[in-house]
């Protein structure tokens, strides 16, 4: 019998409009979770192509509650990165979806999560991880959580190879996780921020490990 999963990521938003618009990924290519999964590119593209012939998307749901819809997706496909998703919360008509938009506003809805039936994937025992190869995806959720510190530092990593630099507050956010006091992080923001290039990507490890040491 298939059963419903959930897969939790830090919510990528690239805007939220005041009308409730929002774009941001459902999903992320090639990142470990805590759950030792890696979701494959390619992973969707089955599911995304059968609710196209439907003339549909997924549900966007309030923290997975079947009966809690808050919007549409009017946007869903896989590109470099993982799954992208843009849609509209319903923000004139529900007042749990002006919820959420306020939350997303202010930062304090941190999460999207996808409910997904899992159809194909293997284990891949050098990477020590469950790839997920093929996912029938059922609905994609707003919910509350808090972000997993290895992802932040993955997160920094995957825009550095990008070639995009990280903003500046995710990387004070990776600077406390690996063990730097506010005020060291402020610090080193300060002025260490300015310096850092796209050809540091490569070093950021050893980087973040040396600036544990660091004294002020």
């Amino acid at each position: 019998m298939l059963t419903k999963q959930r897969l939790d990521v830090p919510l990528k938003l690239k805007s939220v409009s005041d009308a409730g618009e929002f774009e941001g990924y459902g999903s992320v290519f090639g990142v470990k979770d805590s759950f030792d999964d890696i979701v494959v590119p390619g992973a969707f593209s089955n599911s995304l192509a059968g609710w196209k012939s439907k003339n549909a998307l997924p549900s966007m749901l309030w923290q997975h509650q079947m009966s809690e819809p808050i919007g549409i997706y009017t946007e869903m496909r896989e590109d470099d990165v993982g799954l992208y998703v843009k849609g509209r919360l319903l923000i004139d008509d529900d007042p749990l979806a002006r919820r959420a938009h306020a939350h997303m506003k202010a930062g304090s809805l941190t999460g999207l999560s996808i409910g997904y039936v899992l159809k194909d994937w293997e284990y891949d025992r050098t990477k020590e991880a469950f790839l997920l190869k093929d996912i029938d995806l059922w609905e994609v959720s707003p919910v509350t959580f808090p972000s997993n510190d290895e992802a932040r530092v993955s997160g920094v990593k995957s825009a550095f190879a990008r070639g995009e630099l990280p903003d500046q507050k995710t990387v004070e956010r990776v600077l406390r996780d690996v063990g730097l006091s506010r005020t060291q992080a402020k610090a080193f923001m300060a002025g260490g921020y300015g310096e850092l290039s796209r050809r540091d990507a490569g070093g950021l490890n050893a980087a973040l490990d040396a600036l544990k040491n660091i004294t002020f």
